[in-house]
């Protein structure tokens, strides 16, 4: 069984581009690249990953599929496409041609319209990219479930997986509000979730294991065992726990679960979902 990381980044650090990187990030103010993380997923036993987007331009898909290209344990990559574009389709179809991008991701977080996700423009294109065999990555804020429920409903054969468990309030621990709307979201067969990012959303300085229990409780009931993946969110995480720290996290919790139930959390699950080659 392959154990495979679903969410991690690389990037060549532009302090302009990569203008969310702040000060208080400083100890990821610098380039990471695949010779970095690879001693770091066989020390723990990781057979491979899953690159995601941290730019919104075609150049990241260049970058990141060269990164593939070249290395053997990066298993897909998670682009950015322009999905409002009138020429998303052409795009999606160009994109097809190369088997280790498996689909796409919008900084919905980022966006000032907190309901952009169900504009007419980005709801067609997302509407084409099942025709293509393309994923999609949910990244947005708690108060964007709600949207992010209605807009999944509308794309029953669509793949979607939302990333960071929509970052709750962990440092705050609240749980209200959240809470109901992962649960509404969970009950969406075709919606996997990722236990990633959630180091950041803690206090830095100051977590312990069991902040994140309450979290993951709700997350299981919400989407069972069978549509959660494990995602180390690295280099990100790095502001806040190692990579063995947050794997940790993750393996703890689910140590009394059958073999299987954590065969598809670190890895069958994410082979299933992004259609990787074993």
């Amino acid at each position: 069984m392959l154990k495979i990381d679903s969410h991690q980044h690389f990037w060549k650090y532009d302090p302009v581009r990569d203008a969310w990187i702040n000060d208080d990030m400083a100890v990821i103010q610098r380039d990471f690249f695949p010779e970095d993380l690879e001693p770091v997923l066989k020390d723990n036993g990781i057979d491979g990953c899953i690159i995601v987007q941290s730019d919104q331009s075609e150049e990241e898909n260049d970058f990141q599929l060269q990164n593939a290209k070249n290395h053997e344990f990066i298993k897909g990559v998670v682009g950015w496409v322009d999905l409002i574009s009138a020429d998303v389709e052409s795009r999606l179809e160009y994109y097809s041609q190369f088997e280790k991008l498996k689909g796409f991701r919008h900084v919905l977080q980022g966006e000032a319209q907190r309901d952009f996700m169900l504009s007419p423009d980005f709801l067609k294109g997302i509407s084409l990219l099942n025709k293509y065999n393309f994923t999609y990555d949910v990244l947005i804020f708690p108060d964007q479930l709600k949207f992010a429920a209605e807009m999944v409903a509308k794309f029953p054969e669509q793949k979607f997986v939302l990333d960071h468990i929509a970052k709750p309030f962990i440092k705050d621990k609240i749980l209200i509000d959240w809470d109901s709307d992962i649960k509404a979201l969970g009950k969406f067969d075709n919606v996997f979730c990722k236990m990633s990012g959630m180091v950041t959303e803690a206090n830095w300085n100051k977590w312990v294991p069991a902040d994140f229990d309450p979290y993951i409780d709700i997350v299981v009931n919400a989407f069972g065992t069978g549509r959660l993946m494990f995602g180390s969110d690295w280099p990100v995480c790095k502001v806040a726990a190692t990579y063995e720290e947050v794997l940790a996290i993750v393996k703890n919790y689910f140590s009394g679960y059958s073999e299987s139930e954590q065969a598809g959390i670190f890895g069958e699950n994410a082979i299933k979902f992004y259609s990787l080659s074993k």
